[in-house]
């Protein structure tokens, strides 16, 4: 026996504190509907909880260009005006501007709508406002920039909407507007000469889920049809938002679906050099850190070989690989480094950004990663009761505002609240390095920047809105938004949001959510179940993957894998070496090692490995099952395990008045530990043993795996 790496974390003698809701089975209907449709009972139970249980429908969902669309010009009641004002911009020859935003939405729109504005003849350019300087939308300096180049029309791209004074300052000026942009609605619109938002149209229209590059992409394709230019546009403008539509993590229904579906049989073989330079670089067929492919899988690809021209990126792909290397650079870096990459025609210019692009996000993720483990370590020293404040406010000096959502959606994750993260700054938009203070001899940090995710159960902009009058600037959605306000009021804005959170939650909903389809055996995992899943895609938001969950699983393997802490097992159900699948639980080393018999949550992945192929589990949740090891009385016969790929024997001996706790490994080695103790002998016997200390990670972790097989 020897010792792992002191790396690995000790047993936290915990599992993930997690709330499963499980959908109701319809057994009967499921087994009828999939004799109709020719699917598993199982998927056609998830189908059956997406809403959909008939032919006519499963054929629409799985073939959605069979479905018949209306125009988008019968939906937008703006649409006309916004392409009338941009076909005599551009006949004109008058100069157009877009405003875009930083976000993986914002930069993929405004690549499309200068790809699509370049090729109709248009006099164009583009500006993102600062991050750091001057936070979302577009602003007053924005637009005085604007009209001091002779822009005559200005377009914004998944911002404005709520942007009323810079709007009317535009057209005090004689500057035109149409404001293309997805977010919720302000109780007053701003006076721009057009408005396209999905949030204008009835919530009935498959145009409703679009993010702002799908609103872009609608504009662009609906001038180039009235220009009839549209040749050649169509297939690039639709890479572009296939990008930004699942980095924005916009509900995969409606069109999006349709699209979307389309766009990921492009991109394997895109002629868009900056998207060819971001798969090459970004290795989409290689493990990432977000979510490493242990085991080769299409998460992240095929084993180190580029996509062929039959075969369709996934969601995951996107989401995981592409798009977080987008985002990195408006969240740290300049936008333009984005917004070159996605336009231009030069291949080589196109690999150094997207080089550029790798580096930021490496950046990001230490970044990423110092942060989480500061917020958690000043969450476990505070003495926070989140029964009573149901919702965590974590505010520090010295974090970069650029990366903290991330934080906050991992956060989310980790305690089951609405999590509202901020560092303090300067009034420049620079790191205040230090909380407020009240010396003249040093600066104090002026105000505090943040972003807030939520939980299901709480509505994160209802929330700021409720805190209004503390915030100085702010904006968002239900799941997700950003704030503003002035340093001294930090502790009113986390009691203010104490009191909304305890209006709309109870405490019931304070663990994180594992929603569940239908319950799985082991023995019906397989490839052709994963490839009939296969049929549901493009699988993300409003279309989640299906999640099985089977009970009173044996983990018979499990080991530490990647840095990032993550748990690589093997499972059985019944005693049944036949009937065993692998396993990956990411980010769970704080949980190493799982006990030997739970129940498991999981959504199914394909491994792909020296040219054998089979399907492996992604673990969602964990808890005891209904016969949980605690209730049952202790073996005291010689019980198998496995433990890092080797196999042990374990057994309980009395001795005298006390049980001895005996592990033997395949060299035979015996390790003995009396309960209680931190000393233990090893050896072939008693009489060779020598002292080991069993609080290293090792012994600790390998004797915490026998009590579990032994039922103690």
């Amino acid at each position: 026996m020897q010792e792992l790496p002191t790396s690995v974390p000790p047993h936290s003698h915990r599992l993930p504190n997690q709330r499963w809701q499980i959908f109701s089975p319809q057994p009967q209907q499921a087994e009828q509907f999939a004799a109709e449709i020719g699917l598993s009972s199982l998927l056609a139970q998830v189908l059956i909880n997406r809403g959909i249980d008939s032919v006519e429908e499963v054929q629409g969902f799985i073939e959605p260009e069979s479905l018949v669309l209306p125009a988008p010009l019968d939906e937008f009641p703006d649409l006309a005006a916004s392409v009338k004002l941009l076909r005599e911009a551009i006949s004109g020859g008058q100069k157009i501007a877009i405003c875009g935003d930083y976000d993986a939405d914002g930069m993929t729109s405004t690549a499309l709508l200068l790809r699509a504005f370049r090729v109709l003849g248009a006099n164009v350019d583009y500006a993102i406002p600062s991050r750091m300087r001057e936070g979302y939308g577009i602003n007053d300096r924005i637009v005085e920039e604007f009209h001091s180049e002779g822009v005559a029309l200005i377009l914004t791209v998944d911002n404005g909407i709520a942007a009323y004074g810079p709007v009317a300052r535009a057209r005090e000026l004689g500057v035109k507007v149409i404001i293309t942009d997805h977010h919720d609605l302000p109780p007053k619109l701003p006076p721009a000469d057009a408005i396209l938002n999905p949030k204008l149209i009835a919530e009935s229209s498959p145009y409703r889920g679009l993010a702002g590059v799908g609103v872009a992409y609608v504009l662009a394709i609906t001038l180039a049809q009235d220009m009839q230019k549209v040749g050649g546009l169509v297939n690039p403008l639709l890479e572009l938002f296939t990008l930004g539509t699942i980095a924005d993590l916009a509900p995969l229904t409606g069109v999006n679906r349709r699209w979307v579906k389309r766009g990921l049989r492009l991109l394997p073989h895109s002629q868009l050099a900056g998207i060819q330079a971001l798969i090459q670089v970004a290795g989409v067929q290689q493990p990432s850190a977000e979510s490493p492919s242990l085991f080769n899988s299409k998460l992240g690809g095929h084993g180190g070989t580029a996509p062929t021209a039959n075969n369709s990126l996934k969601p995951e792909d996107i989401g995981f690989r592409l798009g977080p290397r987008i985002n990195a650079v408006g969240r740290l870096a300049d936008p333009q480094i984005v917004i070159e990459l996605l336009t231009t025609d030069d291949r080589e210019l196109a690999l150094k950004n997207a080089i550029q692009c790798e580096q930021i996000n490496q950046r990001r993720q230490e970044l990423c990663q110092e942060i989480e483990q500061e917020a958690i370590a000043w969450c476990e020293k505070s003495d926070l009761d989140l029964q009573q404040e149901r919702v965590l406010v974590v505010i520090q000096p010295g974090w970069h505002h650029g990366v903290i959502g991330i934080v906050a959606s991992r956060l989310v994750e980790r305690y089951g609240v609405p999590v509202f993260i901020g560092t303090f700054e300067d009034d420049e938009g620079g790191h205040g390095g230090t909380a407020p203070t009240t010396s003249s001899s040093s600066a104090p940090a002026k105000i505090v920047r943040g972003s807030a995710r939520g939980i299901p159960e709480f509505n994160v902009f209802d929330g700021l809105n409720f805190c209004a009058d503390l915030l100085t600037k702010f904006g968002g959605h239900k799941a997700a938004g950003g704030f503003s306000m002035p340093a001294q009021n930090v502790e009113q804005f986390r009691n203010q949001l104490s009191i909304f959170a305890n209006q709309c939650l109870q405490p019931e909903h304070l663990k994180p959510l594992v929603s569940v389809d239908v319950r799985a055996d082991i023995a019906e995992i397989n490839l052709d179940l994963y490839r009939q899943i296969d049929a549901l895609e493009p699988c993300g938001i409003e279309n989640k993957s299906p999640v099985f969950w089977t009970a009173d699983v044996c983990i018979t393997e499990q080991k530490i894998v990647g840095k990032g802490g993550h748990v690589k097992l093997t499972a059985t159900q019944d005693g049944e070496i036949s009937a065993s699948v692998k396993g990956i639980a990411w980010r769970w080393g704080e949980y190493f090692p799982l006990p030997r018999r739970v129940d498991i949550a999981y959504r199914l992945r394909e491994n792909s490995f020296n040219g054998k192929t089979s399907v492996e589990l992604e673990l969602l949740g964990v808890r005891l099952p209904a016969s949980a090891a605690s209730s049952r009385p202790p073996m005291f016969g010689k019980v198998e395990f496995d433990y890092c790929d080797r196999a042990y024997s374990c057994s309980l001996s009395p001795v005298g008045s006390i049980e001895e706790l005996r592990i033997r490994n395949s060299q035979g080695q015996v390790l003995v530990v009396a309960p209680g103790q931190n000393i233990g002998l090893l050896g072939n016997s008693r009489k060779d043993a020598r002292e080991v200390d069993v609080s290293l990670p090792f012994f600790e972790n390998l004797i915490q795996t026998a009590k579990h097989a032994l039922g103690i």
